[in-house]
């Protein structure tokens, strides 16, 4: 984006890994201790005195929503590194993250953008029912990573004569990878995921479960953390696959990248995806993929050409297309959908393409 003559700015957290490819700009810090806390909201309340009219602008319309003055004064605080800033647009990488910061674009006079991310429009609205209904009033084009996204979001009360644009995740391509055999002496498969009831985690290790019941060997490896751990450490042992598969835990992107040069077959059988970064990366390494059919994922693979698409929720299909993809196709075939993924992948997937496609998205 600054190569194509754009201004970037980053609004986060944290930057922990002291990114400097852009000016970074930090949120307040909610410090512990009463004291601490007294001394930082002081300190960020007159850092914001020569911002007197964006602050009053942004009290005002944050008072139309009824919201309490308790949280309006929480919003000023969180918002403040937002309320300085001289910017055209202000784009929330997650609607989620526009959540208590629906006026902040209003207020110092940028148009708002917001991306449209699967933990968004899949799982948040869940249990927050009617959560985005003032964001979207106030959202100037929308963002989603893919079709599904956009529906979803139509679903979720976007307007559908309100401005959008759809684009996908790309992938830096690389030759390599595309000269893989379908089988390897033993089976290499992996999943990048975090450990969460939406990744289909425990469909995959029943199909694991019946590969191995029909004499296949394979080492399967999860990379990846979270809250399903002990329960899935749990299946893996009722299941009887301690011997062939393992959890790997989060790893950086260069060790990933790494295992999938050796991956034989990628699974990604969520029961919903917005799209899947990790997916595009599969197929850049060479992997054959094998996904499900939640969410964007169709979009992501195409059936039977680039990879297979199985309906989720259904191990033992999946099982018997990980038998089809390891017993039915001759390595010709094999890399004939291997080609035909990396084809597209230059084609549609590419970052080039998503630099003029966001350069459009601004203009």
């Amino acid at each position: 984006m600054q190569g194509s003559g754009l201004e970037v700015s980053l609004f986060v957290q944290q930057n922990l890994e002291d990114y400097a490819q852009c000016p970074v700009y930090t949120a307040p810090i909610v410090a512990k201790g009463m004291f601490r806390r007294s001394v930082g909201f002081l300190r960020v309340f007159v850092g914001l005195l020569p911002y007197r009219e964006r602050v009053l602008s942004f009290i005002g319309m944050e008072r139309t929503t009824g919201r309490s003055w308790g949280q309006i004064l929480k919003n000023l605080y969180t918002n403040a590194h937002l309320l300085k800033a001289d910017l055209d647009w202000l784009h929330f990488g997650f609607a989620t993250m526009a959540l208590q910061s629906e006026y902040v674009a209003k207020a110092i006079g940028a148009q708002m953008a917001v991306s449209c991310r699967g933990f968004d429009m899949d799982v948040y609205p869940l249990k927050h029912h009617g959560c985005y209904d003032l964001l979207w009033q106030q959202v100037d084009k929308l963002h989603p990573i893919s079709d599904y996204m956009y529906q979803k979001a139509v679903a979720l009360g976007y307007a559908k004569d309100r401005a959008f644009q759809i684009i996908t995740p790309a992938v830096e391509l690389k030759e390599n990878g595309v000269s893989k055999k379908v089988v390897s002496e033993t089976l290499k498969l992996l999943t990048v995921a975090r450990l969460h009831w939406i990744k289909g985690l425990e469909d995959i290790l029943i199909a694991l479960a019946l590969l191995k019941q029909a004499g296949y060997q394979f080492e399967y490896k999860i990379i990846g953390k979270g809250e399903l751990k002990e329960s899935l450490l749990y299946a893996i042992h009722q299941l009887g696959l301690v011997d062939c598969v393992e959890l790997m835990d989060a790893l950086p992107h260069a060790k990933v990248l790494e295992i999938l040069q050796h991956t034989d077959i990628y699974i990604q059988y969520s029961l919903s995806e917005g799209f899947c970064n990790a997916v595009l990366e599969a197929q850049a390494a060479g992997c054959l993929c094998v996904v499900s059919d939640g969410g964007g994922l169709p979009e992501n693979i195409l059936h039977e050409e680039t990879g297979w698409v199985v309906p989720k929720r259904q191990p033992k299909l999946l099982f018997e297309t990980l038998e089809g993809v390891i017993k039915a196709l001759s390595t010709t075939e094999a890399q004939e959908v291997r080609y035909q993924a990396i084809r597209r992948l230059k084609e549609t997937f590419n970052l080039s393409k998503q630099q003029d496609e966001f350069n459009k998205f601004y203009q």
